[in-house]
């Protein structure tokens, strides 16, 4: 299964005081991104309508390694990494689109959840057995560097 890039222009009103793309306009992107990884996965907006069935994130880390600038457009390639009975673990590289150079990842954890009880629910099986599939299809492919990173400080020696 090939997910689609999500691509985008760095907005006037998203620049921020020191002149670069405000933190909260990456995760806008890599949302947009998820959108439409969820879409090809079958369980974006058409799945909830259909089964009163959805996906909250539980748990994101961001990294931001280059600045992006007003104008400038980068593009946003998702990795599909595991799946079990109730979680979607996913991650996405942001690349300038010009340039070509990385310039901030996101990893997230995302939860199936029942809409009518507002809680983690079981896929269900036939949606669980294609997002398998598409988990199996990249098997043995090389991984993004930053998959599993942690925050902390350099421990002091």
């Amino acid at each position: 299964m090939q997910f689609p890039t999500c691509e985008g222009v760095v907005l006037p009103e998203w620049i921020d005081a020191n002149g670069h793309m405000n933190l909260a306009y990456y995760v806008v992107l890599f949302d947009q991104a998820t959108d439409l990884l969820y879409d090809t996965l079958g369980v974006g907006q058409a799945y909830r309508d259909a089964t009163g069935n959805s996906t909250f994130t539980a748990e994101t880390h961001t990294l931001y390694e280059r600045e992006v600038r007003l104008g400038e457009r980068v593009r946003v390639v998702p990795y599909l990494l595991a799946v079990d009975a109730k979680r979607l673990h996913y991650f996405h590289e942001m690349f300038h689109a010009e340039q070509g150079h990385r310039v901030a990842t996101q990893e997230l954890m995302a939860l199936h959840i029942d809409l009518s009880l507002r809680r983690v629910a079981p896929f269900p099986d036939d949606v669980l057995a294609r997002i398998r599939e598409a988990v199996l299809a990249r098997a043995g492919r090389p991984l993004p560097h930053g998959i599993g990173r942690r925050i902390a400080m350099p421990s002091e020696q």
